[in-house]
């Protein structure tokens, strides 16, 4: 969450932001954020909360799946050290060589 507000990254107001836990509180940045709730030991989640959490939990294992599709090429896992003019090239051929084999599984 640091870095993202360090980041200075502008997000359409009209996005939906869908984010884990480690987001909690960008919600006051961007009013259309979904995080899930979380429990204390004082405050239990109620059944609706937890229906909830395993709602966003379902959506996001698949944007998970993804994440470490791509992540299995190093460019995207380690520090990239090549030009950075062609990193956005980079990544759309790798996300287009994981869709091809998404779509060949």
């Amino acid at each position: 969450l640091r870095l993202f507000r360090a980041s200075q990254t502008a997000i359409h107001p009209e996005t939906e932001l869908v984010a884990d836990a480690g987001y909690q509180g960008v919600q006051h940045q961007h009013p259309l954020c979904h995080t899930p709730h979380k429990a204390s030991k004082k405050r239990k989640l109620t059944p609706a909360q937890k229906a909830e959490n395993l709602r966003l939990a379902r959506f996001r294992i698949a944007v998970e799946h993804v994440i470490r599709r791509l992540k299995i090429f190093r460019v995207l896992k380690e520090t990239y050290r090549h030009r950075r003019k062609r990193f956005s090239l980079r990544v759309n051929l790798i996300a287009a060589i994981c869709n091809a084999t998404a779509k060949c599984a």
